[in-house]
């Protein structure tokens, strides 16, 4: 848990995942490369197929687009979130000069019954534009949600940007587990860029990477009359059909056989957006999301099992170390 608290704590949204990935890099213990477009990668093991494991690094949030006389800030969301949850928020706002609390106001009711998302502003303390421009703000400055950790009832776990930040833990654990093992295929980790709009770090790896098999490690977003039985604390989830692919069904018995024999629980589900594994599909790859059920993703109380964490990782070792 305070490794999920630390790696969510960390700034990053779509386009502006430095610190994320600088925070990955300080963890790694084996050699590993930037591409052009931001992704962390590391390379393991030789062999004729080659397997790649992507987790997402960027989180939703939002981008300044302007400075008012009045020194609040005009913005636009960065990924998809609902509307409702900007009023009355909390957030951060990362410049180069360094980190501005900020929050984004209501008109009360006392004063005002017509009230729109639209004319919401991020305000930072400031009383005029050159006040707000000492301090460092400026165009494409970016603001995430301001984070508190949560247990709830001792198994589910609560913070803003779990999505996709337990995939970034995950594929560290795994990492870990199997860096000095003798792999018979070419394994891939690969920690992405810009996943919430337009998948874009995934496009430009398996652009330039043949990629026989992959595994995208994000969320499932639970739990509603499409996602039928699929919950948090029953174990991982093969994301087997969303708005942007139709998963291998093959690869799926083959998963589901394996993890059988390791004692492992996982679900198979349906629900919608949208994953890396489906640009990998388009470049050829047999691919199934390997998630876990996210109650609330893409808000500030998005929560995950502890304990499905745990069987991820221990899933993502068999899946790298045992043949499918």
């Amino acid at each position: 848990m305070e490794s999920l608290v630390e790696l969510c704590s960390v700034p990053g949204v779509s386009g502006r995942e430095e610190s994320v990935r600088q925070r990955l890099i300080e963890k790694l213990k084996v050699p590993h490369r930037v591409d052009n477009v931001g992704n962390l990668i590391v390379e393991l093991g030789e062999g004729e197929e080659a397997v790649a494991l992507m987790a997402h690094m960027d989180e939703i949030g939002l981008i300044v687009t302007g400075v008012n006389n009045d020194g609040t800030l005009n913005f636009r969301k960065i990924g998809g979130f609902d509307d409702r949850i900007l009023a009355g928020s909390h957030v951060q706002l990362v410049t180069e000069s360094g980190m501005l609390e900020g929050v984004i106001g209501l008109t009360p009711p006392h004063l005002s019954s017509q009230q729109t998302t639209e004319n919401l502003r991020i305000d930072i303390g400031c009383r005029s534009k050159e006040e707000a421009e000492a301090l460092g703000v400026k165009v494409l400055d970016y603001a995430v949600f301001k984070k508190h950790a949560s247990l709830l009832n001792g198994e589910f776990f609560a913070m803003r940007s779990l999505d996709d930040r337990f995939g970034c833990l995950a594929l560290l654990e795994t990492l870990e587990r199997v860096k000095d093992e003798k792999l018979t295929k070419k394994v891939y980790f690969v920690w992405t860029v810009q996943e919430e709009i337009g998948l874009k770090g995934a496009k430009a790896f398996v652009s330039n990477h043949r990629v026989d098999v992959c595994y995208a490690i994000d969320s499932f977003a639970c739990c509603s009359v499409l996602t039928g039985d699929v919950t948090p604390g029953k174990g991982p989830v093969l994301r087997m059909l969303d708005n942007s692919a139709f998963a291998n069904y093959d690869l799926m018995r083959q998963i589901l056989s394996l993890a059988q024999r390791n004692n492992l629980p996982v679900q198979v589900g349906v629900t919608g957006g949208g994953t890396d594994g489906s640009v990998a599909m388009e470049f050829g790859a047999k691919m199934v999301p390997v998630t876990l059920a996210v109650r609330y993703l893409h808000t500030p109380a998005e929560y995950i099992s502890i304990n499905d964490l745990k069987n991820l990782i221990e899933l993502l070792t068999v899946l790298v170390t045992e043949s499918t």
